[in-house]
Formats: structure tokens, C-alpha cells, sequence
């Protein structure tokens, strides 16, 4: 199946196919750095970071490229209610993003540019479009005049007209006409400027993201990304005045947009007192079970967000961890043991369809992946495809079956290279010494409860597992012995 994505530019379904054989160029708008990212940052930038993860997989090298805004009214004003300089604000919330970011397990991109160190090449751009007559000057501030483009509405799909009727725009009897909008904005005192052409100033918002954009990748774009709030007009407004620069059409193949988060059914809003940063989120939840509640919906669908049901994602991600350790567990208990043949508990006959039943698992786990990512990069299902592998793969281990180390190794590797692509599942990072210390407190404390089993002290044993449970720690008797999780 060839990988097909949905064209915000043309609403359809198409087979994706970048300019350059094997090399994807993608840009994604970034944050205006003036606070805390927020839960819907983190949907949109953990959704591109699994998509660009997908074209790996899939052998592409990506070069990614996702700016940030470093200086705007929002950065300006808050700076003032601060009492700092823009720049410092700015400084603060890049790193603040990174470290969210980070801990979500997004990537970084290739490069993150920022506005205020590419001025000279927005001037030359903004320079460039007034002597090709498509934007006017007026009292230092520069215009795009959208009556010099034919196509503009294209990638809302609305005609100039509609979006005239329907648009909040700035009302400023200075423009040409009411959609026209800011490619240099004049300075006002106390605000940080540049000097151009024009007289001191700063960048207008949309022509960064032409100008960064073009600067890494060239003229054209293979994918540009963002949320579904920046197609009109922020990505309307890139594509016309991109295109009237270089000539190019189009400026970018692919236009992918990812959907809204909605808290308790209401869009988020801090007005509402519905609005979450992911700091405040990751208080009380891991970075993977946030990070799969987004791949949990399809990347352009809406989220409604509450803290239930991220509370049954992180147990449904529970259950995806549980079976992977349990695999690496039963293969260790197997090598520890020397038992590393095919020669299970069971008759030949039931040794060898295991073998089969596992294998099969394999197979049709990675085939089912890769069809639903193929499918526009479909994370949903892709995770169920996931499941169904979990229980298979818990059913051939119950039987006890199954000794073939090379077995298990293409199970685990198959839980490892899938559940790396939507950034849940993989190799567990060194413990830190908190977590050892940990670890060898509850190795103690099982001691205890298991010595006080032994002398058939079941108060005692009830006691503590129930005082564990109260601190969000469940024991669990097996076989194998006792097992812990916190919750």
C-alpha cells in the first residue's frame, strides 16, 4: 500500500510523492513563545512528530523545520505586564517549550529558527514584493494588496468575498482593502524595531513563516503543517504572498492540519478556566500516556480532552507496556534458565503452533500498521492493530509453549520498532537513583509481606498490600512471584 494524506489544499486523499526521491522537506509552524505551552501545542507538535517518525520508517530522510516567533503584540504585551524585555520573555518560554516538549518525546527538528535573526532576509523578501507591485507602502508600515493575486481563498476554500464577510480582521483605513494584511509593521515607542527601508519596524506574522520556511527548505515545500486554526489566515496569507515572490506555484505540495482540543466538550479557553499547559498535566500523568491520548485520535480529528479519559488511555497504554516488559522478562527467565530452544512445555505438535501463532502475530501486526499509517497517518488504528498483537502475543505466552529465542527477539523488536514510530513504547531508560532506591524499598517491603505469609500472618500480609494500594501501588501474586505497578 503506497502512503496516501489528506490535501487541506485540494480535500482529497492523495498518494504522496515529494520532489526529490526519498527526501521529504517539512514545515511546521511553531509557538509564539509568550507563555507555557499548552495541551493543544502538544497535540499538534507530538501529531508531527509521528508523522515525521512514519516517513522514516519508511526510509524517507526528513528535513524538518519548525520556527518560533519570538517577537509580537502577545510577547510585547506580556512583557510589559512583566516588567522585562521581549527578548528575555521570549528567551524563557523557548526554553520552557523544549523542556514540555521534550518530555513528551518530540524530536527536535533540523532547525528552529527564530524571527528576530532573520530580519535582513524578511526585509529583502518584504523588499522584493513591493518592487514586484504586490505590496504598498503606507505611513512606514507595508501591505500585501491581495487584489494582485488571482487564487487567494484556495486553501480555506472560499471565495475573497466570503472570507470578507466572515474574517475578524484589523480595521485599518489605511489598507487598500479590509484583507489585506501586514507584511512590516511600523514601530510604536517602546516596542523592539529594525531599520528598513521604511523607516524602524518589526515583521508582520505571516511573512516569518514564508521566509524561514523557504530559507532551509527552497521555493518549495513538500509538507507544511500546523493546526487547523492556521489555514485561514495565516496559511492563506503564506501561500499567496510565497507565491507572488518566487513565481512558484505551488509553495507547498502537501498541506496537513491537525484538529482541535476540546476540554469537557467546550473549547479551551482560558477565559472559560478550561485551559491546561502540559506541565500542569504532567503532574499527574506520564508524558507517554498524554503522548498516546493524542495518537489515540485520528491526527485531524477533534480531542475532547478530560482528565477521565486520560486516565483510561494511560491504563490502555498499561496494558501495551505490560505485555512488551513481559516478553523481555520471559526471555531473560529463559536464557537465565538455559532454556533457549523451541522445546516447550507442551507436545511437538503444540510447540510448533505456538511457533506458528507467534510468527503470525508478527507478521500481521507490522502489516496492519503500516496500512492504517499509510492511510493518512491513521494512529488510531494503528494502535488497535497493536492490541489485537498484545493478545495474541499474551495468549502464546500463557501457554508456555514458546522457547525460541529468536522468537521472542522479533516479538520484542516488533513492539520496539512500532511503538517507536508513535513514540509509546521502547527500551526503558536507565533508572535514576530515586528509582533504584525504589525499587529496592519495594524489594524489601514484598520480603516483609512474604515472611509474614509464610508464618500465616494474613492480617499483616492484607495490610500492607492494602496500604499500597492506597498510595497508588498495586501487588500483584504470580507464578513468578510477586510483581509491582505503580498506577
Amino acid at each position: 500500500m503506497v502512503l496516501k494524506v489528506f490535501n487541506t489544499l485540494t480535500r482529497e486523499l492523495e498518494e504522496f510523492k515529494p520532489q526529490e526521491d526519498m527526501i521529504v522537506k517539512m514545515y511546521v509552524c511553531g509557538p509564539t513563545v509568550y507563555d507555557y505551552s499548552h495541551i493543544g501545542h502538544g497535540r499538534s507538535y507530538v501529531a508531527f512528530d509521528i508523522i515525521r517518525r512514519y516517513l522514516e520508517y519508511k526510509g524517507y530522510k526528513v528535513k524538518y523545520v519548525q520556527n518560533f516567533t519570538d517577537v509580537d503584540d502577545k510577547i510585547i504585551n506580556r512583557a510589559k505586564e512583566m516588567g522585562v524585555e521581549p527578548a528575555k520573555l521570549a528567551e524563557k518560554f523557548i526554553a520552557e517549550y523544549f523542556k514540555d516538549l521534550d518530555a513528551l518525546g518530540v524530536r527536535r527538528a533540523d532547525v528552529h529558527p527564530r524571527v528576530t535573526e532573520h530580519i535582513n532576509d524578511i526585509i529583502a523578501a518584504v523588499e522584493k514584493l513591493v518592487n514586484k507591485k504586490h505590496a504598498y507602502v503606507v505611513d512606514g508600515n507595508v501591505y500585501f494588496d491581495i487584489t494582485t493575486v488571482k487564487d487567494f481563498g484556495k486553501l480555506s476554500h472560499q471565495s475573497l468575498e466570503n472570507l470578507q464577510v466572515g474574517a475578524r480582521v484589523e480595521i485599518d483605513e489605511r489598507k487598500r482593502n479590509p484583507m489585506d494584511f501586514a507584511l512590516w509593521k511600523a514601530s510604536k515607542e517602546g516596542e523592539p524595531a529594525w531599520k528598513s527601508p521604511w523607516g524602524l519596524g518589526r515583521p508582520g506574522w505571516h511573512i516569518e513563516c514564508s521566509v524561514m520556511s523557504m530559507k532551509y527548505l527552497g521555493e518549495t515545500l513538500d509538507i507544511h503543517g500546523g493546526g487547523m486554526d492556521l489555514i485561514f489566515p495565516h496559511h492563506e496569507n503564506e501561500i499567496v504572498q510565497s507565491e507572488a515572490l518566487t513565481g512558484k506555484i505551488p509553495f507547498a505540495r502537501y498541506w496537513l492540519h491537525n484538529g482541535f482540543i476540546n476540554v469537557n466538550k467546550e473549547k479551551m479557553s482560558k477565559s472559560l478556566k478550561n485551559f491546561f499547559t502540559i506541565r500542569e498535566v504532567l503532574e499527574k500523568f506520564s508524558p507517554e500516556s498524554l503522548r498516546f491520548f493524542y495518537a489515540n485520535t485520528h491526527y485531524r480529528g477533534p480531542i475532547d480532552f478530560s482528565f477521565d479519559a486520560l486516565t483510561e488511555s494511560a491504563q490502555a497504554l498499561e496494558r501495551l507496556q505490560n505485555a512488551y516488559e513481559n516478553l523481555i522478562e520471559y526471555k531473560n527467565r529463559l536464557e537465565k534458565e538455559g532454556r533457549t530452544t523451541d522445546k516447550g512445555k507442551g507436545s511437538e505438535q503444540e510447540v510448533n503452533q505456538a511457533l506458528e501463532q507467534l510468527d503470525q502475530a508478527v507478521k500481521t501486526v507490522q502489516k496492519r500498521f503500516e496500512d492504517a499509517m499509510d492511510d493518512d497517518f491513521n494512529t488510531r488504528e494503528a494502535i488497535a492493530a497493536l492490541f489485537d498483537y498484545t493478545r495474541e502475543v499474551n495468549r502464546v505466552l500463557a501457554s508456555g509453549n514458546i522457547n525460541d529465542i529468536k522468537r521472542i527477539d522479533d516479538a520484542i523488536s516488533m513492539y520496539e520498532t512500532l511503538g517507536n514510530v508513535l513514540g509509546i513504547l521502547g527500551k526503558k531508560r536507565p533508572a535514576s537513583n530515586d528509582e533504584k532506591m525504589i525499587e529496592s524499598l519495594m524489594g524489601l517491603i514484598i520480603e516483609i509481606r512474604q515472611q509474614a505469609r509464610n508464618r500465616k500472618d494474613f492480617a499483616t500480609s492484607d495490610k500492607i498490600r492494602d496500604r499500597l494500594k492506597e498510595l497508588g501501588i498495586t501487588l500483584e501474586d504470580t507464578h513468578e512471584g510477586v510483581k509491582w505497578k505503580r498506577k
